[in-house]
């Protein structure tokens, strides 16, 4: 077998494995428009690159009547969260569930998040991909969890 044959079946044989997932960093997501999601957290995979959720969302979506007034933390990188609060829109895509990337799982215990429970309920405000083409991925911004919200950017300030 030529070595561009053996390239090809190998590429193709690793493309198979399970755990070959795909990474996104944040230049995939379109950063000019929050979504916000909430649901019940259906699958939690607390783990590395980052953690993940797999949010199932109720039949009618909407926007909290308080997510513009909800506070955040302070974060050590420069986010302006009250914007994103502000300008914070629901997907278009009727999705009824999406896979949710989370921080890093040294992130999330600096902020001191305990792992999520299955069937718990979860607000995201994050990103996803330009013009919502693709998976239904959200990249989450900010966690609100328990009446909690957490900064997933960076660390705590």
């Amino acid at each position: 077998m030529d070595l561009t044959r053996r390239l090809l079946v190998a590429s193709g044989a690793v493309a198979l494995l399970p755990s070959a997932r795909a990474h996104h960093g944040w230049s995939s997501f379109d950063q000019s428009r929050p979504i916000y999601l909430e649901g019940a957290a259906r699958e939690v995979r607390w783990r590395n690159p980052h953690a993940e959720l797999v949010l199932e969302l109720p039949p009618t979506l909407a926007l909290p009547a308080d997510l513009r007034q909800r506070p955040l933390p302070a974060q050590s990188a420069s986010v302006d969260g009250p914007a994103l609060l502000a300008n914070a829109k629901l997907p278009s895509r009727k999705d009824k569930r999406w896979t949710v990337e989370l921080a890093p799982l040294t992130r999330m215990q600096a902020w001191q998040i305990e792992p999520i429970k299955r069937d718990a309920n979860v607000g995201v405000l994050g990103f996803t991909f330009y013009e919502e083409k693709g998976d239904p991925v959200l990249r989450a911004e900010y966690l609100f969890v328990d009446g909690k919200a957490y900064g997933l950017r960076s660390s705590p300030a």
